[in-house]
């Protein structure tokens, strides 16, 4: 009975990480409304279950799975081209010590994804005033401390880079320590500059075509 139960709720966590994983790749929805609205597609009116949401690292296989099925003609391509335009905004920042993170570093980016970037200064004002000393058009917003809840928000500028999104979140320099430790699975939730470069450089001895 319990075996039972135990293996129907991770089938159904399975069935709603497939699902998100759809809603990420076709719509570009964040995890964590895909994975509530991919709940509500899979459970319907059923009560909901504690501990039946997948983990985002669920959704981010099933999201590889989608693009090697569905979109390996063209998703590899579009993942170079925002790779690279990532190491030219990094450039472009380099005093700020930028780090990339998200589905351009995991290698998940597709269609609907922009670029997610992490900056260290002494004042999140000094990188606000380099960028629009830059002509940079700014909209400014808030994100989630890459530290956890117990953290306060970071500000957080988006703006368009060869028309593709960038969002900088903002952090002091003291956040930078222990920034590029991998988790304990081995998992890189961010890299710098020479990181990208290795990755793309992985990319062109594969023979992924850059996207024009």
């Amino acid at each position: 009975m319990t075996n039972d139960a135990f293996d129907d709720s991770a089938q159904l966590r399975l069935e709603i990480a497939a699902a998100a994983a759809r809603l990420v790749a076709q719509d570009g929805a964040d995890y964590g409304s895909a994975k509530r609205k991919a709940a509500r597609q899979v459970l319907g009116d059923a009560p909901n279950r504690p501990n039946i949401l997948p983990d985002n690292d669920m959704i981010e296989e099933q999201v590889r799975q989608y693009n090697a099925l569905f979109l390996a003609d063209s998703q590899p391509a579009r993942l170079f081209q925002l790779r690279t335009i990532a190491l030219q905004v990094m450039e472009a920042l380099q005093q700020f010590h930028p780090l990339l993170s998200g589905p351009v570093l995991n290698g998940t980016a597709g269609p609907h994804d922009e670029i997610y970037l992490q900056l260290f200064a002494e004042s999140a004002k000094d990188i606000h005033i380099f960028l629009l000393n830059k002509n940079v058009v700014l909209d400014m917003s808030e994100s989630p401390h890459f530290k956890g809840a117990r953290y306060d928000a970071v500000e957080t500028a988006s703006f368009l880079w060869k028309n593709e999104g960038v969002h900088a979140a903002m952090y002091e320099l003291d956040d930078m320590r222990g920034a590029l430790k991998a988790k304990a699975d081995g998992k890189v939730l961010r890299t710098d500059i020479a990181g990208l470069r290795s990755l793309l450089a992985a990319s062109l001895a594969d023979g992924v075509p850059a996207a024009d």
